[in-house]
């Protein structure tokens, strides 16, 4: 008489095609050891430009050691050490009144209709 054991451990042939093979999960963290130095921010943008175009960063430019958008950053308006006045916004990378430009009146791009103007950042305050 003939008993074929069973173990728990055995896989069918079936189970065998459709099982996930074994990788080598150390090969990838060494791999992104570099990456996860970049992240930390222990590099600058001065050395590694591309940083600044990760998303989550504050912007696309480079300005020192800093991301920032010239676009619209008061402190590097249209260029990087161009700082706006006090009172001042960057719209576009101009420094902009917005309290009294009508193309801009309280915001960047917020236009006052014709023949009004812009007064404490309100069209046709009066």
């Amino acid at each position: 008489m003939s008993t074929s054991v069973v173990t728990p451990n055995a896989l069918t042939d079936k189970e065998k095609e459709n099982s996930v093979p074994y990788t080598d999960t150390s090969a990838v963290s060494e791999s992104m050891r570099g990456f996860n130095y970049l992240l930390r921010g222990t590099a600058t943008c001065d050395k590694f430009p591309r940083v600044c175009r990760a998303k989550g960063t504050a912007g696309p430019d480079c300005c020192k050691t800093k991301c920032v958008n010239v676009m619209t950053d008061k402190l590097n308006c249209g260029e990087c050490g161009r700082r706006c006045r006090f009172g001042q916004t960057c719209c576009s990378g101009n420094c902009i009144d917005i309290m009294y430009d009508e193309r801009n009146c309280g915001a960047c791009k917020n236009k006052c209709k014709k023949g009004s103007f812009c007064n404490y950042g309100m069209c046709s305050y009066a």
